[in-house]
C-alpha cells in the first residue's frame, strides 16, 4: 500500500449528488445516500448549495457555483447509468474506482452482488464513512486495488467474482485520469471476466483544446478559497471521440449499444446544465458482451 491520500474528487462527486437529490431530474435521479457518506463540514457546503440562494461572500459564492454545476453533471450521468444497470439485469455489479458511490445502499434492483474496486486509502475512508449504513444489495465486497501495480483480475477472483456469470461493470469518472495503456489493460481484464450478457457502462471525455482552462479555473478556485484542489493528484490524461471509443471497445469484444452526449440528456431531463468551451459534461457509452 502506498501513502496516497483518499480521493478528494470522490468527495466533490458525492457532494454533487447530494446537492442534486430531490432537486434535479426528479423521477429519473435519486440519491438519498450521498449526504450520509459526507462529513459534517462537507454536508454544510451541500446545505448552502441546496438553499438555492447564492451567498454574498465571494468564497462561499465560488463554492456554491462549483457545487451547483457539479450537481447538474452528476444528476444527469447518474440517471443514465442507473437506467442502464436496471436494463442490464446482471447478477454481479463491479464498480471500478468506486469512490463514494452509494449504489450498494440505494439500488436493490437488480438483486446483484456488488464488488467495489478502489485504491486502499480511498476504500478505507469510504468504509469508515459507511460504517453505520446497511447495504440493500445482495452482497457487498470491497476489493482494494492499486491500479498499475495489483492484478485486478486476480483480486476480483479472490474476492469471489465469477467470470461465468454476467456482470455489469461501471467505469464512472475514471477514464480521463488513465493513460491509453492503463485503459487497455483494464479492458482486457473486463473482457476476460465478462460472460455473455455482461455490460460495460463508462463515462468519458471527448477531445477539447480548451479543457485546460477548466482545470485552471479549479486551481484558482482552490487557491482563493484555501481549499485543496480535488484534481491536483488526478491530471487528465486521455480523451476519445465516439468513433475512437467504439473502435476501442470493439477490439475487446464489446458491442456499443448506446453512446450519448450528456448535455443532450440534461436538456431532456430539464437539468440546468450549460455547455462550455472549457469543460463539457462528457459522454456515457454502454457496450455489451453478446
Amino acid at each position: 500500500m502506498t501513502d496516497k491520500p483518499a480521493s478528494r474528487t470522490a468527495v466533490l462527486v458525492c457532494q454533487g449528488r447530494a446537492v442534486a437529490h430531490d432537486r434535479l431530474a426528479i423521477g429519473a435521479f435519486s440519491d438519498p445516500i450521498a449526504a450520509q457518506l459526507l462529513r459534517e463540514d462537507e454536508r454544510e457546503a451541500v446545505r448552502r448549495a441546496r438553499a438555492g440562494e447564492p451567498p454574498r461572500g465571494w468564497r462561499d459564492r465560488l463554492e456554491y457555483e462549483m457545487l451547483t454545476a457539479t450537481a447538474a453533471v452528476l444528476a444527469t450521468r447518474t440517471a443514465v447509468i442507473d437506467d442502464a444497470i436496471r436494463a442490464g439485469g446482471a447478477g454481479q455489479l463491479v464498480i471500478l474506482g468506486a469512490g463514494l458511490d452509494g449504489r450498494a445502499w440505494r439500488m436493490s434492483e437488480p438483486a446483484a452482488e456488488v464488488f467495489e474496486v478502489d485504491h486502499p486509502a480511498s476504500q478505507a475512508d469510504k468504509r469508515e464513512r459507511a460504517a453505520a449504513l446497511s447495504p440493500v444489495a445482495k452482497s457487498l465486497t470491497h476489493v482494494p486495488v492499486e491500479f498499475g501495480r495489483d492484478d485486478l483480475g486476480a483480486r476480483l477472483a479472490d474476492a469471489g467474482h465469477r467470470n461465468a456469470v454476467a456482470t455489469t461493470w461501471i467505469w464512472e469518472g475514471v477514464l480521463p485520469y488513465l493513460t491509453q495503456a492503463q485503459v487497455e489493460s483494464t479492458l482486457a481484464i473486463v473482457a476476460a471476466r465478462s460472460a455473455p450478457g455482461s455490460r460495460l457502462i463508462a463515462t468519458y471525455p471527448t477531445p477539447n483544446r480548451f479543457a485546460g482552462l477548466g482545470r485552471a479555473g479549479m486551481r484558482i478556485y482552490s487557491t482563493l478559497t484555501g481549499a485543496r484542489d480535488p484534481l491536483a493528484d488526478e491530471p487528465h490524461l486521455s480523451a476519445w471521440s465516439p468513433a475512437e471509443m467504439d473502435a476501442l471497445l470493439t477490439r475487446f469484444g464489446l458491442t456499443v449499444t448506446s453512446d450519448v452526449e450528456l448535455i443532450e440528456v440534461a436538456r431532456r431531463l430539464e437539468v440546468p446544465a450549460h455547455r462550455s468551451r472549457a469543460y463539457g459534461l462528457g459522454r456515457v457509452v454502454i457496450a455489451d458482451r453478446e
